[in-house]
């Protein structure tokens, strides 16, 4: 019962970067807009820089969901591994 309430409140922890990743997404486009404003010259420069920026912030959060799913998942069948090679000394099957 607490590891699995640990395992919950462990991934929703893990999630909160998702929260960030959106905000820097936000950041990436909002400085392009503002860029493109100030100088209309230099939009394919800065449209590749932004794609990039958009790129590695996506990136991250796709990191911070792959460790909450990781979080969830092994934890939960972590207990059927140790049961199912419990009895056997020789190795995996």
């Amino acid at each position: 019962m607490i590891v699995t309430a640990a395992k919950l409140i462990g991934a929703g922890v893990a999630t909160v970067g998702l929260a960030g990743a959106g905000m820097g997404i936000g950041t990436v486009f909002g400085a392009f807009i503002i860029g493109i404003s100030r100088n209309p010259s230099l939009e394919q420069k800065m449209f590749r820089f932004c794609i990039m920026g958009f790129a590695l912030t996506e990136a991250m959060a796709l990191f911070v969901l792959m460790m909450a799913f990781l979080i969830l998942f092994t934890f939960l069948f972590f207990p059927l591994v140790l049961l199912f090679f419990e009895g056997n000394t020789k190795g995996f099957p």
